[in-house]
């Protein structure tokens, strides 16, 4: 074929080659890694390389196989062609046949050898590429070349007296023997189901052999445990008979035994059924934590009823939404604090009220109902942010939450006379497990008000004192804690065991655990409120290697998959979407069959049982554990709270005067809003958002536009927003009055490193919250500061100014030198 000289065609078709976003990336699979080359070698089935176009035909397939592993439909690998190694660009994009896939291959290889003769190693020069734009190379006269530079994996065509062969050289490092052998397994797939079925689709088989799929089926899954036939409430009440007199639960001063809680629990669950309770009836539970929540929590239970956590300080609307929703007709309430609750139930004349109090005087027997209640009946409703604007309702059946319960009472080794905190909130569904799993082993739960919480150090007194064993928390909270811990080191005796979960951990906040608390281990947990809480534990006693902290293991009768977009399996190690199968999966979305029509479906292996899909993106790893990779679409998790930023944006854009809007997390820590339209002040958006939305989904930065920049195919750039929000965070505060005192200069440094921004940006004059601070940042500013303020004094006093006058208020003229060292030394990595 006659090749072009080089020209500005040439330069420009290797450019966009060169720089097409990155390197085709094989999956590291050796659970040993040594450095060194090895080789593997296959026979080809006769027939599957046709002699006219084997050369098309090798890099189809070899560019299928390097699809299916690195999760991409664009790949680039290397191409030895007469004695010219060249970077070659394929695409398999879904939808096509495998003759499709392979005159694709033919008109892009044309291509590439018109242009073959451009200096590919000048231009690379040139552009500062250190490495070839791929990790694989597909030699198609041979395969006994050696490895050069950054190539894992050379993949070549040999003939020996008994047929054709490919022959892999590997990098030891990368890959060991059967994964070498799974990859030639892939190519060997793809070649004969080119030449056997061409016009079949290509996106739809999956190049996974049947042994590889036994393992990821059952090899990899939680194992198989035979669970009690019972019922959370029941296997309480076992225990209330085994120890009435032992505590269950603290909460402050209060203190109830087995056969208390278990008394007043039974007298609210009659109450429920004299008012009518039917079968899978909803009952919304609005209470703060205490220990009246226990108890109508269990009652909810004990009568067949469906439990829906609302917490008492939800704007109004979203109560009402919820309510209407979940088609609850009654809901279980205390006296106080309850206005939101009143404004919700105004406009739902048909939803009926009943306080707590007013259960406990009508005297109800309080003896065991013993209703019967089966497995597959409704547990409770969970609402997560949806990306419609309305929020969704996960349903779980009492068969999964049983069997989480007793994953956390293995995991986690809690046992008889064991103490758990309770500190989520009752809309996060970790609550449900801190409130329920001491009290089935027979131990106690440790109920931690949210004003204990929002001080690091009371926090930990309340830990200490109340004999904790077993915490969890999210961990941007943990993060607030080691930075307490390691400014005020102290012994936490009792704690055996702290775990994780809602956000992904950092290695680094893993190094700083173990750094600090070297005897008591971390517990990684992952899973979702619709899998019925998490699926998969990670145990460590000291910080992982490599660059991520795994998932861990699924738990037990859990199930999970990494698969493509059409529910295939992938290869071992590759990336794909994180699906789950087993006793795990919850019924779907409540009253909303749409959406739970996208995300709910039937085991394509085990049919029928129900299989749900994440949109988490996660790869397996050689000792069996999964990875969290992150995920592709709009939900995000911030300071362990599920958001879906298209529910935000809904509500931006329901506010009169905004003509578009668009959300992006910063920093990985706060949500930060661009709207156009009418100009409106940041206090006037936040309220009306408020009015709707919980305090978490509220943006801490408002940033108004004359237009939302929009990518080349129309939609709003999220990349270009997320990058914008934080150039326009570092920049927040550049002309406003710089600090005027000793202590707002001192005040000054600890905000930067708090927030996360430079300290010449501060302001005397800048807003803590509006500067990005959450309750978390103000946890952490008032452990930098020594707790010279706690974080209430920040939330009424969120002024740099406002806040270093209280200090020197508090401190008098030597406020300023008792502000303390550096917030590198006090705070530790900023937020």
């Amino acid at each position: 074929m006659e090749r072009s000289e080089p020209g500005d065609a040439a330069r420009k078709y290797w450019h966009e080659v060169l720089t097409a976003g990155g390197r085709t990336v094989i999956p590291r699979w050796s659970a040993t890694p040594a450095k060194g080359v090895a080789a593997h070698e296959v026979p080809l089935p006769e027939g599957v390389l046709p002699a006219a176009d084997g050369t098309a035909a090798l890099l189809a397939a070899h560019a299928k196989a390097l699809s299916a592993l690195s999760g991409e439909a664009e790949i680039t690998t290397g191409w030895l062609e007469d004695g010219r190694l060249l970077p070659c660009r394929l695409t398999t994009a879904p939808g096509g046949t495998w003759r499709a896939l392979l005159e694709q291959t033919r008109r892009a290889t044309a291509e590439l050898l018109t242009h073959a003769a451009y200096p590919v190693a000048a231009l690379r020069h040139e552009l500062r590429l250190n490495e070839p734009p791929f990790e694989t190379v597909l030699d198609t006269s041979g395969g006994d070349g050696d490895l050069d530079e950054a190539v894992v994996l050379r993949v070549g065509l040999v003939h020996r007296d008994d047929g054709q062969a490919l022959r892999l050289r590997y990098r030891t490092d990368v890959l060991d023997e059967d994964a070498a052998a799974r990859v030639a397994g892939y190519h060997v797939t793809a070649l004969t189901l080119l030449a056997t079925a061409p016009d079949a689709g290509h996106g739809r088989r999956s190049l996974v052999a049947d042994d590889e799929l036994l393992l990821q089926l059952d090899g990899l899954a939680g194992p198989r445990r035979e669970l009690p036939d019972r019922r959370v409430h029941e296997l309480f009440e076992q225990r209330v008979v085994a120890h009435p007199d032992a505590v269950a639960a603290v909460h402050g001063d209060r203190r109830w035994t087995y056969r208390e809680l278990n008394s007043r629990a039974n007298q609210l669950s009659r109450a429920l059924l004299v008012r009518g309770l039917g079968h899978e009836g909803v009952v919304a539970v609005v209470t703060e934590r205490n220990l009246d929540w226990m108890a109508a929590v269990l009652a909810v239970f004990k009568a067949g009823g469906v439990y829906l956590p609302v917490e008492p300080h939800f704007p109004a609307e979203r109560v009402a939404t919820i309510l209407t929703r979940a088609g609850c007709e009654l809901v279980l309430t205390e006296r106080g604090g309850t206005a939101t609750l009143d404004r919700a139930l105004a406009a739902l004349p048909g939803v009926r009220r009943l306080l707590v109090e007013e259960a406990y005087a009508e005297a109800h027997p309080d003896s065991d109902l013993g209703l019967d209640i089966g497995p597959d009946r409704l547990a409770y409703i969970y609402f997560t942010s949806g990306s419609t604007g309305e929020p969704k309702g996960a349903m779980c059946e009492h068969a999964g939450m049983v069997n989480h319960l007793h994953a956390k009472l293995d995991d986690l080794g809690i046992g008889e006379g064991d103490v758990v905190a309770q500190t989520a909130p009752q809309c996060f569904d970790i609550s449900l497990w801190q409130l329920l799993a001491a009290p089935l082993a027979g131990g106690r739960t440790l109920l931690v008000e949210q004003e204990v919480i929002l001080d690091a150090g009371r926090f930990l007194d309340r830990i200490a004192d109340g004999r904790a064993n077993v915490v969890q928390v999210v961990p941007s909270y943990l993060e607030a804690v080691l930075a307490h811990l390691e400014q005020h080191p102290r012994e936490l005796p009792h704690l055996r065991r702290v775990s994780v979960t809602g956000e992904a951990l950092k290695k680094e906040l893993a190094e700083r655990w173990f750094a600090t608390e070297p005897g008591i281990p971390l517990v990684n947990a992952y899973g979702l409120t619709e899998t019925s809480d998490d699926t998969n534990h990670e145990v460590m006693d000291r910080a992982p290697e490599g660059d991520r902290v795994p998932l861990g293991r699924p738990v037990q009768n859990v199930r999970v998959y990494v698969v493509d977009e059409h529910l295939a399996l992938v290869p071992l190690g590759a990336p794909g979407e994180i699906v789950f199968s087993g006793v795990c999966v919850g019924r779907g979305y409540v009253n909303d069959p749409v959406r739970t029509a996208r995300a709910f479906t039937t085991d394509p292996y085990r049919p029928g049982e129900r299989l749900y899909r994440s949109g988490d993106h996660g790869r397996w790893r050689p000792d069996g554990k999964l990875e969290f990779l992150g995920r592709r679409d709009t939900q995000v998790k911030v300071r362990g709270f599920r958001i879906e930023l298209g529910e935000v944006e809904n509500a931006l854009l329901k506010v009169a005067g905004v003509r578009d809007g668009a959300v992006v997390v910063a920093r990985g820590a706060r949500l930060v809003a661009f709207h156009s339209g009418r100009p409106l002040a940041a206090e006037e958006l936040r309220d009306r958002l408020a009015a709707s939305l919980p305090a978490y989904m509220v943006p801490s930065v408002f940033h108004w536009r004359e237009s939302l920049p929009l990518t080349a195919n129309g939609k709003t750039d999220r990349r270009t927003l997320t990058a914008l929000a934080e150039e326009l965070d570092a920049l927040r505060g550049e002309s406003d009055e710089p600090p005027a005192t000793p202590t707002e200069e001192r005040l000054a440094a600890v905000w930067a490193e708090v927030l996360g921004v430079p300290r010449d940006r501060i302001g005397r004059h800048d807003h803590f919250f509006d500067r990005g601070g959450t309750s978390l940042s103000a946890v952490k500013l008032a452990i930098a500061l020594d707790r010279a303020v706690s974080p209430k004094d920040v939330i009424a006093h969120p002024t740099l100014a406002g806040l270093a006058g209280l200090i020197d208020t508090r401190a008098g003229a030597g406020a300023a030198d008792a502000t303390p060292r550096s917030a590198a030394e006090t705070v530790g990595r900023p937020s």
